[in-house]
């Protein structure tokens, strides 16, 4: 019978605290749809700061903050974004830009590291000279952590220089900053420095900080006021929404202090893990909460096996595709509990070498 659960499928598993409880039972509301909830405005004010940016507007999810954005900034169905070819808004969001703005994905590689060639990127911008048969270019985004290349960080420098090129071009630059108070703990920068040259930049609340439900979208005034029209199309409107506010300034008094501690337990499981035979992680990618694990043919076990047997552990992480698997630290995730992983991961990689040897 298993007696612990270490769950480390996402950083979005995570519990309500008991202060975001109590602050959830005791918010002050009214309706947010008019603009009157007191516990939104005052978490919007407050994200708005952090940010450095003139306003900010609450919405359900990370993939409507990011949709939402998208389609202010390209109003005209048939416009184009230049965006990583493995970004969370081109690969896990349904295709909403196109689907649901028609908006179409104008993709470029993704490093390693997260970032996009400046010379690939400007050359996908189109020739509007040329408008007759192209779409119009008319945003850039980026992913700040990035997620699919282990939570990797862009530096305030590489965004200045894209922050230029969109200037150049008469380009807005979007930031999917989902973690982006991982990345600027790891990097030791302001968030308000690491989102300066960004138009507009979409934050989660629900990934490393914590809380229960929710994104905050910033950029100027004229936009959020643009985008509040759209997240009322989408359906985003929720009305005594401080509720969930509350919750959200709770994570952002007591949770973002935790993440330098998330990342280095990151990095101890990463350490642990690769030094079992038929596992490999890149060590020096693991900047923040997120670890992704190799396994290697000799072992022959699939992904999905090994977090079955792990299941069984009480040990819940999520299966990346043909032998990787993808563990996310958060801020309930303790020391014992990444050590009790390495243990399991042991038993289970060496259960399968037993049985190959005929033991």
């Amino acid at each position: 019978m298993v007696t612990r659960t270490v769950d480390l499928r996402s950083d979005t598993v995570t519990k309500p605290t008991e202060a975001m409880r109590t602050a959830m039972a005791n918010a002050e509301v009214d309706d947010d749809v008019l603009s009157h909830d007191p516990t939104a405005r005052r978490l919007e004010t407050e994200m708005a700061r952090i940010t450095g940016k003139e306003a900010a507007l609450f919405v359900p999810s990370g993939t409507m903050g990011n949709l939402i954005c998208v389609l202010t900034h390209c109003p005209i169905r048939g416009s184009e974004v230049i965006l990583g070819d493995s970004c969370h808004i081109h690969i896990y969001e349904n295709g909403g830009i196109s689907t649901i703005g028609g908006v179409h994905p104008r993709t470029v590689k993704n490093n390693e590291d997260g970032t996009m060639d400046i010379n690939q990127m400007e050359a996908a911008i189109r020739d509007p000279r040329f408008e007759i048969c192209y779409p119009t270019t008319r945003l850039i985004c980026l992913e700040n952590s990035h997620a699919h290349s282990g939570g990797r960080c862009l530096s305030p420098e590489y965004i200045d220089q894209v922050g230029e090129l969109a200037k150049k071009y008469g380009l807005k630059l979007h930031i999917d900053g989902a973690r982006i108070f991982n990345a600027s703990v790891a990097l030791g920068v302001p968030v308000d420095r690491l989102v300066q040259a960004a138009d507009s930049v979409s934050i989660c609340l629900s990934k490393g900080l914590g809380a229960p439900v929710g994104t905050v979208i910033v950029g100027s005034e004229t936009f959020i006021a643009r985008a509040r029209i759209l997240r009322k199309t989408l359906g985003g409107g929720m009305r005594q929404v401080g509720v969930l506010c509350a919750a959200a300034l709770i994570a952002l008094q007591e949770n973002v202090g935790k993440l330098e501690g998330d990342h280095k337990k990151a990095k101890t499981l990463a350490v642990g893990l690769n030094k079992i035979k038929g596992l490999n992680v890149d060590i020096d990618s693991v900047e923040t909460n997120i670890v992704y694990c190799d396994i290697l043919k000799s072992v022959n076990i699939t992904e999905t096996k090994l977090c079955k047997i792990l299941e069984g552990h009480g040990i819940l992480i999520l299966p990346e595709g043909p032998f990787r698997i993808r563990m996310v630290l958060h801020h309930q995730i303790s020391e014992s509990d990444v050590h009790y992983t390495l243990s399991c991961m042991q038993q289970a990689v060496n259960g399968v070498h037993g049985k190959q040897d005929g033991k």
